[in-house]
């Protein structure tokens, strides 16, 4: 794919053009995957994605395969020990957050599935954007202001409705790559 056909945020980055290509907007049905980025989308908020991504191996590493169950039970001398990872986004509230959301996704995943509560809030549709522009994309919809809410009541933190729209975007909830970009028919054959 021509670095001028791409989706124009993706750059020339290597690592930004590899997940472009090959992660973002590809629908993701699974609930702890899905988990996962939903944290990362939180733990990148007031920075850019791509120090996110950057550190993405580091965050798997430190939060030890974003595995809830395990997350869930973690206590101060954890937040501690990821406070000093230099490898992670070093923020207590984002941190104490995971901690909280794996908690709250382990009630939501005993209760209905993470991956179908999530979807649920578009009747398990992936929307075909046509966007044509940058300009032209939202950065929250009533969806996500929805998800985010409901969300924030199970008990997340770092999920407001902007954020909960990039997760969105990234899992294939929605395809905004631009009808320009090779990448808009590929995802929306997957939808």
């Amino acid at each position: 794919m021509a670095a001028a056909e791409r989706c124009a945020w993706c750059g020339t980055e290597k690592i930004y053009v590899d997940y472009h290509d090959n992660e973002w907007g590809v629908p993701e049905w699974d609930g702890r995957a899905l988990w996962e980025k939903l944290v990362l989308d939180g733990f990148q908020a007031g920075l850019s994605w791509i120090t996110i991504l950057k550190k993405r191996e580091a965050f798997r590493a430190a939060f030890e395969g974003f595995h809830p169950l395990t997350i869930a039970n973690w206590e101060e001398a954890d937040v501690q020990h990821l406070l000093a990872n230099p490898g992670i986004v070093r923020h207590r509230g984002k941190i104490e957050g995971a901690i909280k959301s794996a908690r709250a996704y382990l009630a939501i995943e005993e209760r209905a599935g993470f991956s179908d509560f999530i979807w649920g809030f578009q009747d398990g549709q992936v929307i075909q954007n046509r966007f044509a522009s940058m300009a032209e994309v939202p950065t929250q919809t009533p969806t996500s202001q929805a998800m985010s809410k409901a969300l924030k009541e199970a008990g997340f933190t770092f999920c407001g409705p902007t954020i909960v729209y990039a997760f969105m975007q990234a899992t294939g909830m929605v395809n905004d790559h631009m009808v320009t970009c090779p990448a808009h028919g590929r995802v929306a054959a997957l939808g």
